[in-house]
């Protein structure tokens, strides 16, 4: 796939996810009374507008998603003593402290409820799930799970490409599963092996000598190399996709945790390993790799993305929804509003951090590229 349709692909999904995010505020603000003042789709540039009651929806040029402004989340707002009482009084620190942070939770929630949908879709389209040997249907796949470094099919054979044919001269395997593979490649030690197979919607063949010694677990054994898996397309009823979606976005959202907080245990100790984690350039790349599969490696891949950025909008890291939602306790605490200028500068520090981690990442997704 062209980095361009990647990119383009990167955009449309990175908008649906900010955009979600954003209406889970907007939505909640309205509920509890706060004046919303804009609604806006895309970043400024400008490029459309209307207002309908009091807030003002617009259209902008850059589509990365979407923004609410709620009336006074900026506390130099209600420095204005001629605004009209009412208006002051429905203004985001007017309101009682549950409505603010219910109006916080609201964006991630949202992502978390779209990862959820979007996992249920999945279910419903059918997601490949790998069955046991001896008890495959008829549309089972032979597919490379694993590929050994410094093996005979290391930089061959890609992950997860689909096994479609496997010949030496005029003996073809005849039986596309683990057992009979690994049978053929014994049968044929040294011999080269051609291995036609599907990768990203493109087919090609490759040849694979197979060698004693590759395997640890037996040295005696030829073998090239892979580790391999019969998958099939399997269909859930509406009950079973309602059930399975529920535990599928518990996994994901353990696992992306899990490996957050080894990651900022890594930041603290200095011993985080960056180059496992991906920026924007890499995710570009990924999404590009998601869509080539089809359309559910697409949406699961922005499934998990969705958790991510509901997950990382939780930290207490100042200018990030958990890191308000702490000042909103803290001031319900103290029984009174935390110094504005004092608030604001907190808020640069986070934001300051988060963009120096983010340049961080990106010149790790440069250096790999590279």
């Amino acid at each position: 796939m062209s980095v361009i349709i990647s990119v383009v692909i990167f955009l449309a999904v990175l908008f649906v996810l900010i955009l979600v995010h954003e209406w889970g505020h907007y939505i909640t603000a309205k509920l509890t009374g706060m004046r919303v003042d804009e609604f806006g789709i895309g970043f400024p540039p400008k490029l459309l507008s209307f207002k309908r009651g009091e807030t003002n929806y617009t259209l902008n040029a850059l589509p990365v998603g979407g923004f609410v402004k709620i009336y006074g989340e900026n506390p130099e707002e209600l420095t204005d003593k001629s605004a009209d009482l009412n208006v002051r009084s429905r203004a985001f620190g007017a309101r009682p402290k549950w409505a603010q942070i219910v109006v916080l939770l609201a964006g991630v929630t949202m992502n978390m409820i779209l990862a959820w949908f979007l996992l249920f879709t999945i279910l419903l389209i059918g997601i490949q799930s790998a069955v046991e040997e001896g008890k495959q249907g008829d549309e089972a796949k032979l597919i490379i799970s694993a590929v050994l470094p410094g093996s005979p099919a290391d930089g061959l054979l890609p992950v997860n490409s689909e096994v479609l044919a496997v010949v030496v001269g005029e003996d073809k395997l005849s039986s596309l599963v683990p057992t009979a593979f690994s049978h053929f490649m014994i049968a044929n030690n040294d011999a080269e092996v051609a291995i036609t197979y599907l990768s990203k919607n493109k087919t090609d063949t490759v040849l694979v000598s197979p060698k004693m010694g590759v395997l640890s677990s037996s040295s005696t054994q030829p073998a090239i190399g892979v580790a391999l898996a019969l998958v099939e397309v399997k269909h859930y009823a509406v009950l079973e996709a309602l059930q399975e979606a529920n535990l599928q976005t518990i996994k994901l959202t353990k696992g992306i945790s899990a490996g957050l907080g080894n990651l900022i245990k890594g930041v603290v100790t200095g011993t985080a390993d960056y180059s496992q984690v991906t920026g924007p350039i890499g995710i570009v790349g990924y999404v590009g790799d998601a869509a080539a599969v089809g359309l559910t490696s697409l949406l699961y891949f922005m499934a998990m993305i969705s958790v991510n950025l509901a997950i990382i909008n939780l930290l207490p890291v100042p200018a990030l929804d958990g890191g308000r939602i702490i000042f909103v306790v803290i001031e319900a605490m103290i029984r009174r509003p935390l110094n504005p200028l004092w608030a604001g500068r907190v808020n640069l520090v986070g934001f300051i951090f988060l963009m120096l981690l983010m340049l961080l990442v990106t010149v790790h997704d440069v250096l790999r590229l590279w």
